[in-house]
């Protein structure tokens, strides 16, 4: 439900199948995020709006989510790079050896705030079986749309419910989860990551992406970004809302996930290259693990 670059950045999410769908690749309207449920759930709904308004951008490589189509590559690898040691590290048997080679391949699979889904269509192209969930039913158009058009309707779909709700009913039934530059976009952050955890099956690997918070990240998240090189729509982000890494990996380790690893996403403008880094003053991404039973 973001969108975001900067220095670096990125957007969207994806999941798998829920037992009661009645057909795949379908948006079910389970909970409109409109001026009556937003005292009640976790949003905001300016910012649904704000990026409804963008729907019909989402699959244009020259759109307004031009950059998410870039970095997508990266953040996909780094995704399935930690599955793959989480899975690896939470066990030694035959058989999890295997599962942590395979990657996204064959893991059931939440994307939360998927947007449009581009986050979502990789991850099923790589074999995941995905569920993708947001609150802007005109993404969730744009990204069935798009699904149809790519003949992944078998292992993609998509569901209009806040992963609150979502966590009531289907805890402990996703391998792994992901929530991309999303959190900056929502009043209460730390209830997101919390239904993350809750989601995840015991073992489940967990990669969340946001925006740090320091005059470095204004400088080229905001001024840059949005002003100067038009890489987004002026008034995209609130820095008030940016979250640190502090404060994300509290949200993660309260939320009763164990550390596994943290990178930071970047850009030149000059080059126009995108790459990973060890340095996270800007956009950054965080894997966590959710413990074994």
């Amino acid at each position: 439900m973001s969108a975001a670059l900067s220095s670096s950045s990125v957007n969207d999410q994806a999941t798998s199948r829920f037992d009661d769908a009645d057909t795949n690749n379908t948006v079910t309207d389970d909970t409109v995020a409109d001026s009556t449920t937003a005292a009640t759930i976790n949003v905001d709904p300016s910012e649904v709006d704000k990026f409804n308004k963008l729907a019909s951008e989402w699959w244009s490589n020259t759109g307004a989510f031009a950059t998410l189509h870039e970095i997508n590559p990266l953040r996909l690898n780094w995704i399935e790079e930690n599955i793959k040691r989480g899975y690896q590290n939470s066990g030694d048997s035959t058989n999890a050896s295997k599962t942590a080679e395979m990657g996204l391949s064959g893991k059931k699979v939440l994307d939360v705030g998927c947007g449009g889904g581009i986050l979502s269509e990789s991850m099923a192209r790589r074999g995941a079986d995905v569920t993708g969930i947001d609150l802007g039913t005109e993404n969730l158009k744009a990204a069935t749309l798009h699904a149809g058009q790519s003949n992944l309707e078998k292992t993609l779909r998509y569901q209009h419910i806040p992963v609150e709700q979502l966590a009531k009913t289907h805890a402990g039934q996703f391998d792994v989860v992901t929530c991309m530059e999303m959190l900056e976009h929502v009043p209460d952050p730390s209830s997101i990551v919390q239904a993350c955890f809750e989601l995840l099956a015991p073992g489940g690997v967990c990669v969340l992406s946001t925006i740090n918070r320091n005059p470095k990240s204004y400088l080229f998240a905001i001024v840059g970004a949005e002003y100067v090189l038009r890489l987004l729509d002026r008034g995209t982000h609130d820095y008030a809302k940016f979250i640190t890494p502090a404060e994300l990996d509290k949200m993660a380790v309260t939320a009763g996930f164990t550390r596994q690893d943290i990178i930071g996403l970047h850009y030149n403008p000059i080059t126009k290259r995108y790459w990973l880094a060890q340095n996270v003053d800007v956009n950054y991404m965080i894997a966590v693990q959710k413990p074994k039973a």
